[in-house]
């Protein structure tokens, strides 16, 4: 998290170390996800094992999401991968919707929208809402850094979600940025700054 947040840190090395947290924190999100028992053999004998129900949906909030897809499949090569585009309206603070490209079968098993920040909660209360109206069921979210007014505002708006943050941090400030944060997580990420 030091490095991420660290404002000296260049575009490159910001985008591996997000995906490499986004990676990490998959163990501790998975931890929960269904099996069951089936029998494999081994190329000595046949022993009891656990396997995932369902099939594993990774959905990222454009654009900065995209950076936290890579670790997460390092871990997870099986899963696949929907779109929500959503931007944020620097006035009112609210998402706009531009892109919701998401597999027709969501609902087929686990779902785990990410996304860098949890800043005002809005973006990842929409995102949310548009999985749950095409089908989705079982959702969780990951983000690298969130602030206390998000994490309120998803647990008020979907409580049933479960939120997998990296670090809480202090509060919004009057923009509706998180501080002490990490800058803006795409921008930094594509070296758009």
């Amino acid at each position: 998290m030091t490095i991420i947040r660290d404002q000296e840190t260049l575009h490159r090395p910001f985008r591996a170390t997000l995906s490499q947290i986004a990676g990490l924190m998959v163990y501790e999100v998975t931890r929960s996800f269904k099996t069951e028992s089936v029998v494999v053999q081994t190329p000595v004998t046949s022993t009891a094992a656990e396997q995932l129900i369902g099939t594993i949906t990774i959905v990222p909030v454009l654009r900065a999401g995209l950076g936290m897809i890579h670790g997460i499949l390092e871990v997870m090569p099986e899963a696949r991968v929907g779109h929500l585009g959503l931007a944020r309206d620097e006035e009112t603070l609210e998402p706009i919707a531009y892109l919701n490209k998401l597999p027709v079968d969501i609902d087929a098993g686990p779902v785990i929208l990410v996304d860098p920040m949890l800043a005002t909660g809005g973006s990842a209360s929409a995102a949310i809402a548009m999985l749950k109206d095409a089908g989705a069921t079982d959702l969780r979210m990951i983000c690298l850094v969130a602030a206390p007014e998000g994490v309120a505002r998803l647990n008020q708006d979907h409580p049933d979600v479960t939120i997998y943050a990296a670090a809480l941090d202090e509060r919004l400030n009057e923009k509706g940025y998180i501080v002490p944060g990490l800058g803006d997580a795409g921008d930094r990420m594509y070296g758009t700054v």
